[in-house]
Parts: C-alpha cells; sequence; structure tokens
C-alpha cells in the first residue's frame, strides 16, 4: 500500500531513509498518525513533520479513555507505534511546496507491549497463530458503497446520486467520474486497482483493489473507505459503507476471499483433489461451516446488517457452502492454481476489517486444526428452495438480528480466544447497548403505522 520501493526483506532503517527522502521531494509539513478504535472508526493525530524521529519510535502518546473500547480513566496512557510500511503521502493535500502524509499505526501501553484492545494487534495475533502451523494469510476483500446527494448543509440525504444498474456505463453511470478520482487518489498511495464499476443497486459502486496478506489487506480496506469518503466529499456527495441504506433494493457487502500459503504453495489447491481442493481447503471450509454463527457479530455488526441478509437481494444467508454456487453463504471461485480461494459472502464493509479477516482466518484454521469435513455442497439455488426443501438438506440460517449474532458470540469460547478477552468483553457490551438503543427508540415505521390507527 506505501508509495515505498521495499521488500519483507528491507531494513527498517532503509523504509526510514526512503520515507525521509519522500518528505523531502513531496515537501511535507504534516503527519496523521491514524489508528482504529473497536468499530473500526479511522482515528488520527497530527504533528509537524519535525517530530517525524519521536514519530518512529514510538513516543506518540494518546488519551486512550476518550476511545471506544479501548481504556479506562485510570489507565488511560496509551502509544502509537507506526507502521513504516503505511507511509503514504495524501494526494488531495498536494499543493507547489506543500503536502501531508500518513501512517497507519499499533496501539502499544507506556512499556512499548502490544495494547490488546487495539484490533489491528488481534489481526497481528491470528496472524501470528497461523504463521505457527506453517501458514501465511492471504486476503482479497471486495467492499461496496453508496453515493448519496447532501443538503445544504452538507447532511446525507437518501437520494441516490445515479440511476445506473450494474456494469452501465456513463452517461447512465455518473459516478463514473467519482470513481475515477478515488481511483486515481489510491493508486497515487500504492493501491493497484483491479476492477472499477457500477453496483446493481442505483447510487452502488464498487472498485477492487490487487489481495495482499492479511494485515495489509485490513489497512487497505480502512484505507479505502477513508480515502472513499474523502473524494466523495469533494464532489458534494456522502459515500456510505452501510449495508442497507435503502429498502426495497441491494445492500452493500464485502466479500472476503482468503487463501492459506505454506512454503510459498497456495495450501487450498490440490489438482488431485475433489474439485481441485486440498483436505486443508476442505477442513478451512468446514471450520467457516462450523464457527460462522461464533463470528458474524464481528462480520456483520450493526442492527442494520440483518436488514441486508434476507432473502432476494443476493446477500446470503443460509449457511451453505458450494463450489460456484453464488446464493452459499461460502463459494469457491473458479480459480485454481495459485489464486485458488475461498470466498465468504456474508460480510459487510460496516465491519472493522482487522477483526472480520481474523475471524475468517481463525475459523478456518481451527477447521484444520480440528481436521474438519464440510457437510455437502449445495448446487441448488438457494435463494429460491421451498423451507421444506432446505430443511431435507439440513440448511441452516444465519442470526435473525444483531441481538441473537451477539449471544452466539459471547456464548463462544472461538471468539474469547481469537478477540481475547479485553476486545471480546468490550465489544459484547458495545454491541448489547446498541441493541437496547434500537429496542428502546420508537421508529418511523411504528408512527406510520400504529399511531393514527391506535
Amino acid at each position: 500500500m506505501s508509495q515505498l520501493a521495499i521488500t519483507e526483506a528491507t531494513p527498517q532503517t532503509d523504509v526510514l531513509s526512503q520515507i525521509k527522502d519522500i518528505i523531502s521531494q513531496k515537501h511535507v509539513e504534516l503527519l496523521h498518525l491514524q489508528f482504529i478504535d473497536l468499530e473500526g472508526t479511522l482515528k488520527h493525530v497530527t504533528v509537524p513533520v519535525e517530530k517525524l524521529d519521536d514519530v518512529v519510535e514510538g513516543k506518540s502518546m494518546f488519551d486512550g479513555s476518550s476511545v471506544v473500547g479501548f481504556s479506562p480513566i485510570n489507565k488511560s496512557d496509551l502509544y502509537l507505534q507506526p507502521d513504516l510500511q503505511t507511509f503514504a503521502v495524501l494526494p488531495w493535500s498536494v499543493e507547489e511546496g506543500y503536502s501531508e502524509a500518513r501512517f497507519l499505526c499499533s496501539v502499544t501501553n507506556p512499556d512499548g507491549t502490544l495494547f490488546e484492545g487495539d484490533t489491528r494487534n488481534v489481526l497481528k495475533n491470528t496472524i501470528a497463530k497461523a504463521a505457527d502451523h506453517g501458514y501465511t494469510i492471504s486476503v482479497g476483500p471486495e467492499l461496496e458503497f453508496f453515493l448519496f446527494k447532501t443538503d445544504e448543509e452538507g447532511n446525507p440525504t437518501v437520494q441516490v446520486h445515479d440511476n445506473g444498474g450494474y456494469f452501465e456505463p456513463s452517461p447512465k453511470d455518473i459516478g463514473e467520474r467519482v470513481r475515477l478520482e478515488i481511483y486515481r487518489a489510491l493508486k497515487a498511495m500504492g493501491f493497484t486497482i483491479e476492477a472499477s464499476h457500477h453496483e446493481v443497486a442505483e447510487g452502488q459502486h464498487e472498485i477492487n483493489f490487487k489481495y495482499a496478506d492479511a494485515l495489509t489487506a485490513a489497512d487497505r480496506s480502512t484505507t479505502y473507505k477513508w480515502v472513499v469518503k474523502t473524494v466523495a466529499a469533494k464532489f458534494g456527495l456522502h459515500a456510505t459503507f452501510m449495508p442497507k441504506p435503502v429498502a426495497g433494493i441491494n445492500g452493500s457487502g464485502m466479500h472476503v476471499n482468503m487463501s492459506f500459503f505454506k512454503d510459498g504453495e497456495n495450501a487450498f489447491f490440490d489438482p488431485q483433489g475433489e474439485d481441485a481442493l486440498s483436505e486443508t481447503a476442505y477442513s478451512f471450509i468446514g471450520g467457516l461451516m462450523d464457527n460462522i454463527k461464533n463470528f458474524v457479530a464481528l462480520t456483520n455488526p450493526l442492527v442494520n446488517s440483518y436488514k441486508r441478509l434476507v432473502p432476494g437481494y443476493e446477500a446470503p444467508c443460509y449457511i451453505a457452502w458450494s463450489a460456484s454456487n453464488r446464493s452459499a453463504l461460502v463459494r469457491i471461485p473458479s480459480t485454481r492454481g495459485m489464486g485458488t480461494r475461498v470466498e465468504l459472502r456474508c460480510p459487510d464493509p460496516s465491519a472493522n476489517p482487522y477483526l472480520a479477516f481474523a475471524a475468517v482466518a481463525a475459523a478456518g484454521l481451527d477447521g484444520i486444526e480440528r481436521s474438519l469435513k464440510p457437510v455437502d455442497s449445495v448446487n441448488e439455488d438457494i435463494f429460491h428452495m421451498t423451507e421444506e426443501r432446505r430443511a431435507e438438506l439440513g440448511i441452516d440460517s444465519l442470526p435473525g438480528d444483531l441481538k441473537e449474532a451477539v449471544e452466539a458470540l459471547q456464548n463462544s469460547d472461538f471468539a474469547k480466544r481469537t478477540l481475547g478477552s479485553h476486545v471480546y468483553e468490550e465489544y459484547i457490551a458495545l454491541k448489547k447497548g446498541e441493541w437496547d438503543s434500537y429496542r428502546l427508540a420508537v421508529h418511523g415505521w411504528e408512527l406510520e403505522n400504529y399511531q393514527a390507527k391506535f
């Protein structure tokens, strides 16, 4: 993702030297130190470039008690440790003789240890556990979003920006110009863009970037959402990754494509296996199927998430897998060889990508550790199956609302092991509070249907 000429073997001193060269060439004056809270919301503090050496040494302190899901007031001092590989000049800041740059940071305790409430560190722990088994994790996420018009005060409306449909070109797809500027910004920040297009729903879009190792993919997902919103605002529009902003049309998903590699080879590929999949791949699928209810509150974290996971709008709500069937929760795209991957189709882009990718990888790894075998694949159109046929095939459903999903998370030893006690407890408390707020609110539908009648 960075604008640096580096590899995994590049010494940190060389990386820092490159950063200082870019800072000089681009006249960088301000550095934004970015991190995310429990929900995946991007935060940052800005320092002058003269503080670079202190920044690199992890001396930037902040009040953790003011960040959702972080620290109590009596243990509030936390520090930011920048990941040098995430350095990027912000393309919209560049002027003659001036620019700004950013780092994504991990959060540390005063003694320099990783802060267990930082979800970036949760993903690092899952990556380390996979490495103990000899695996590296590759992730390719696909994040959809909507563009809405704003009112005179700049607040978002529910009026979509265009009336285009799937893969429709201009002039009907007037969002094409916005996507072009997003593409240019992402490319300038080091992304490799693979495709950009209008999605199925009116006002809905998708820009796909190249797969990467799990941590880089999560960093890119976080950066992508920030760039999309920033560029859209320059057009007077509001970009939202809310999963179901408009009733009656498709919602936005974040399909997660994942592969495990061992010794440089794709561990999911076996040319002699059924469907050219290895036993490792089948166990990974088995782990997803066995644990999906345990972690869906992480991949689909909002009350609104479960208004997308309903029949009729292409989002999977039934627990099944297939080698090709797009109505299944878990799908195996047709590419084989180094590109063999497992696609989980239920996540949505409101999810904290660090938690979502950690949960998916940990679930698959759990299946591998236990040598699980998935149930038979389903190649029929599950969306149009009768309830009786689904029962006959033993197809279960995802939780129907956030309350049910959080209860499953709370009752899961798998979730607690994956998240660590701090994130596990804080996340459950946060989501229970969200559900109670929703449950106690009086909604427009209730007023419309009850106020005059009763």
